[in-house]
């Protein structure tokens, strides 16, 4: 049923169910998983030599790192994975990372790093409202 799968990650615990169920999935199907973990511009900015680059380093390190773990977690369910770190917008990247790959599902987290009660993320809502991919909350 499922061949590519997208799971966009944040770090954050509703990221990392997203991605349990997208491995699992994986390993039912037989699907490759892409992890994409964007780091927002939109609210950190490009680093040119500031304070801001300080941030964006470490959250593109807290990025490959998490990455690396889920690529560990991966390989103990040998699932084909493939890992992207990217600057951008978060909703717009995962819309458009998802026609690229042509995923037939994309998992989010309800909530990221910022969310705010028991409201749907925004990215996730911005996800959904301009996806023409099928996309899951988990």
């Amino acid at each position: 049923m499922y061949e590519t799968i997208l799971v966009a990650t944040d770090g954050s615990e509703p990221a990392n169910k997203a991605v349990e169920r997208a491995l699992a999935l994986a390993s039912h199907h037989g699907a490759v998983v892409h992890v994409l973990s964007v780091v927002d511009t939109g609210r950190y900015g490009e680093p040119a030599l500031s304070t801001s680059e300080i941030v964006v380093d470490d959250l593109e390190d807290f990025a490959h790192d998490h990455l690396a773990d889920i690529g560990e977690q991966a390989a103990a369910l040998d699932v084909e994975l493939v890992t992207e770190c990217c600057h951008g917008e978060p909703h717009e990247t995962i819309v458009e990372y998802a026609e690229e790959i042509d995923a037939d599902l994309t998992l989010l987290g309800r909530h990221g790093s910022s969310r705010t009660g028991h409201h749907i993320g925004s990215v996730a809502d911005r996800v959904i409202t301009h996806s023409n991919r099928p996309v899951q909350l988990v």
